[in-house]
């Protein structure tokens, strides 16, 4: 059945199609306006509801304005709040029409009722149009001296919505000094509460542009202030107590007896309800021991029991939040939880997030005396549970727990279980499984040496066809080249993987099967000869520049000198003893002190995930005020340019580089030697030290010694190999110019590239006397300086530097102790790919300071 014409359409009840509607809404309300009949009120909240609901769904009603506002001219507070609402929403795009409500807004202002007196001023400081500010003075004024709480509490809100709205407006009216009176002197908690945190937010927009404002932000930390907020903490709503906390958070006491009375007056904080308030005391517990070993550790000890209850009472998300405060804790002081790592045992119905940070905290505290319980627990996490993980694609979490069951195992001494543990994980027919252990095998070898027979006996029954994983066929390769002298087929595994290269998609698998043959080459040579051909003609042909360049360097290893090549690819090794932290402990004291916030969530500094316009102030933005500028940067001004902050990892692994790039582009000027199969030498129980050639230089060699090696692994070279080409050195611009502001923006925004220490000579440190003889100096070398200050012993310098060809800057920090006559060096750049290079520039410029 076809539609109805257009015109014979009804339209919805509650989706007007026009403006009939509205008219009708419009007339209808224009006849209640003046009505005094009993039950009018309800007939206009009736109407007011439906011009609501209309503006909801996007239907244009401001020609209501003025129909609303009459009929709001009664003493029904239902009326006047969607009446409110319906002024803001149009006020906001329709300035015009928000000069309509002044009057009636201002008079509200003045009811009877305290009610109506706060939401008219709240409606009229949420208009938010700046040529109406003049007339929020007068009400603002008059609410932070209303005789009702909740009046004042409003107004005080307002009094930062105006600041927002024109600064200098509510500077001029002098509201900040009356917010502190009302700060310290008010009777209602709430409004004290709402006078610190406006008060905090103007002082701190303020204090860049003003010193008295920065010392009256500087008050709010005063013992006075700070007391007498901690002594009325009770009174406030759990919000405030947060805010009153987080101040107090930042106070520094002048002696170990106001730290022990402030921490004796929150010492019930601990126990509310709240996680915020709990989490809130935490940090200020924390914070005001730092200075104290001793009751630093003590505190760990007050605080674990009120933060454990927290996880086992809250919901799963406050129950994350609290685990990650705790995970930082326990990375912390470790042995402090160490007894109780039953709390972190993984329930059932957890969330799988709440379980990952569970496992991570039972690793952190397992030690001698509970490794065995943790191990056990974890082991039937991952072994008569894994099935059960399995059918309901909990996968993630059985290859956490093998991972968390490894880690310990790198930690510990005792580890014989642990080993038989991961050795099971390797018989059990699951590929994540068997993937996981894998790795963890790999690492454990790398440790504990002495397990290579018990595990190799297991590794050895594993068929590489079943590894897909890019990483566990990497740690069976490393295996394979490893002990291949213990492994029967290790050279013919290898060489099967060699057979398939083209359909090895991992840069990084690639990369580990030619170290694995070269490895195997110089311990079984006769049987992994050919592979090791086939391997080093593959790799020269890979288009990955990673792998083509390690198959250059080993080839040309192998020509130069085959016992240097053992030497180098092969060498004995000693047993790892620690393994690289990925966090830096730069990174992990910069998370603790933003402890409870989201940096403790996403374990990261907040400048690694803010935006930058939501950036702290860093702390070069004092310094640099303090500093002396130097003159040939205020001459000319550059351009600031928008930066984008990269704060992720630029040092890739192999496996996360581009594999896309066109074979035949591979950034090399040489032929690459193919392999024939069929040209090997017939003497193929030649040992390996017998193929060593004459010691020379490779340039020096005569071509029938050249091409030993490509003879014996059957490759065949077309044309002379030549070395790819070298990046040309970096040039910087002897003119480039900064000017203070864009240093300083850049600084914020971009992360350090480079953190490196350098050594003066004598002769640069007794030279430092003179001041500008560095500034020269490093000018000298297209460096230059932009502030510098200090005393002796401690110089600070900040220079910058711009690439000839191209707008690209590099911003350094060099901090200069003349008694140890070394500098403390910082580097960030525009181009990171470049930081390495200028990096090297700065510190031979740098070395070479005050010598002939």
């Amino acid at each position: 059945m076809a539609p109805p014409p257009q015109s014979q359409r009804s339209p919805s009840p509650s989706q007007p199609s026009g403006k009939g509607e509205v008219s009708d809404l419009k007339s209808q309300l224009r006849q209640l306006a003046g009505s005094r009949a009993p039950g009018v009120d309800d007939s206009k909240r009736e109407l007011f509801k439906k011009v609501i609901s209309y503006m909801t769904i996007g239907i244009d009603v401001s020609p209501l304005f003025g129909e609303m506002v009459m009929c709001s001219a009664a003493s029904d507070i239902v009326l006047k709040k969607m009446c409110y609402l319906y002024v803001g929403n149009y006020a906001r795009v329709n300035p015009d029409l928000a000069l309509l409500t002044i009057n009636f807004l201002q008079r509200d202002c003045k009811d009877e009722d305290p009610m109506i007196r706060g939401l008219a001023l709240r409606s009229l400081c949420s208009l938010r149009v700046a040529n109406l500010v003049e007339y929020l003075v007068g009400p603002l004024g008059s609410g932070l001296k209303d005789s009702n709480s909740y009046v004042r509490m409003v107004a005080v809100v307002g009094v930062l919505k105006l600041y927002h709205i024109s600064a200098s407006t509510c500077v001029d009216a002098d509201f900040p000094a009356t917010l502190k009176h009302l700060m310290l002197n008010d009777p209602d908690a709430q409004v004290v509460a709402n006078c610190l945190s406006t008060l905090q937010e103007i002082w701190t927009l303020e204090a860049s542009t003003s010193e008295e404002v920065a010392r009256e932000r500087e008050i709010l930390l005063s013992k006075p202030v700070v007391y007498y907020l901690l002594n009325r903490i009770k009174e406030f709503s759990e919000w405030a107590q947060c805010l009153v906390l987080e101040l107090a958070a930042k106070y520094v006491p002048s002696d170990n007896n106001e730290i022990f009375d402030i921490m004796n007056l929150l010492e019930d904080r601990l126990q509310h309800a709240n996680g915020a308030v709990v989490l809130a005391t935490t940090k200020v517990f924390l914070q005001l021991t730092l200075s104290m070993a001793d009751v630093h550790q003590q505190v760990y000890e007050r605080i674990k029991a009120p933060l454990l209850t927290l996880v086992s009472s809250g919901s799963p998300e406050q129950s994350y939040a609290v685990l990650s405060h705790l995970h930082l804790l326990v990375m912390r002081a470790p042995y402090v939880f160490s007894t109780d790592y039953k709390h972190f045992y993984c329930q059932y119905n957890e969330p799988s997030y709440v379980k990952k940070l569970k496992l991570e905290m039972l690793t952190a505290v397992a030690n001698e005396s509970n490794t065995y319980e943790i191990d056990d627990l974890l082991g039937s996490i991952t072994v008569t549970e894994l099935c059960e993980y399995a059918a309901n694609v909990d996968i993630p979490i059985a290859r956490e727990s093998i991972r968390a069951v490894g880690k310990i195992a790198l930690q510990q001494y005792d580890v014989n279980a642990i080993v038989d543990r991961l050795l099971q994980f390797l018989e059990m027919e699951k590929d994540y499984v068997t993937a996981e252990a894998l790795v963890l095998v790999k690492d454990l070898l790398r440790k504990y040496p002495q397990w290579s027979q018990d595990c190799i006996a297991v590794v050895g029954n594993i068929s590489s066809k079943n590894v897909q994983e890019p990483k566990a066929k990497a740690a069976l390769i490393w295996m394979l080249g490893e002990y291949s002298q213990d492994m029967h087929d290790a050279p013919y595994v290898l060489e099967s993987l060699v057979e398939n290269w083209d359909e090895e998609h991992s840069a990084e698998v690639r990369l580990h099967l030619l170290t694995a043959v070269m490895k195997c080459f110089f311990k079984r040579p006769p049987e992994t000869q050919k592979a090791l051909g086939a391997a080093l003609a593959a790799g020269l042909a890979d288009f990955h520049q990673d792998v083509h360049d390690r198959a250059l360097f080993y080839y040309r290893l192998l020509q130069y000198n085959v016992s240097v090549a053992e030497h180098v690819v092969n060498p004995p090794k000693q047993a790892v003893s620690v393994f690289a932290d990925t966090q830096s402990s730069e990174i992990k004291d910069r998370i603790f002190d933003e402890f409870n916030s989201l940096s403790v969530i996403y374990q990261k500094p907040s400048y690694m995930f803010t935006d930058k316009e939501h950036r702290g102030p860093f702390e070069f933005s004092d310094e640099l005020g303090n500093l002396s500028i130097s003159a040939e940067s205020v001459d000319t001004v550059v351009p600031a340019q928008s930066v984008e902050a990269n704060d992720k990892d630029l040092l890739l692994s192999t496996a996360e580089k581009d594999d896309g790039r066109d074979p035949a582009s591979n950034g090399s000027a040489y032929s690459a030697p193919f392999y024939d199969g069929s040209s090997g030498p017939a003497a193929t129980s030649q040992s390996h030290g017998e193929l060593a050639v004459s010691n020379t230089s490779v340039s020096g060699q005569t071509p029938a010694s050249s091409l030993a090696i490509d003879d014996l692994l059957g490759l065949s070279f077309p044309g002379e190999v030549t070395a790819t080409p070298t990046p040309p050195p970096l040039k910087l611009n002897p003119k480039a110019i900064l000017d203070p502001g864009t240093f300083q923006q850049k600084w914020r925004q971009l992360p350090i590239s480079s953190s490196q220490e350098c050594s003066l000579s004598p002769q640069g440190v007794a030279s430092l006397a003179a001041p500008n003889t560095l500034l020269r100096h490093m000018q000298g070398h297209s460096i230059h300086c932009i502030a510098s200050g200090g005393q002796s012993p401690n110089f600070k310098y900040f220079f910058f530097a711009q690439k000839a060809e191209e707008a690209s800057t590099f911003l350094v920090e060099c901090i200069i102790n003349t008694a140890s006559a070394k500098s403390q060096i910082k580097i960030k750049a525009d181009d990171q790919s470049s930081t390495q290079a200028f990096s090297t520039l700065f510190q031979t410029a740098l070395s070479k300071f005050g010598l002939p």
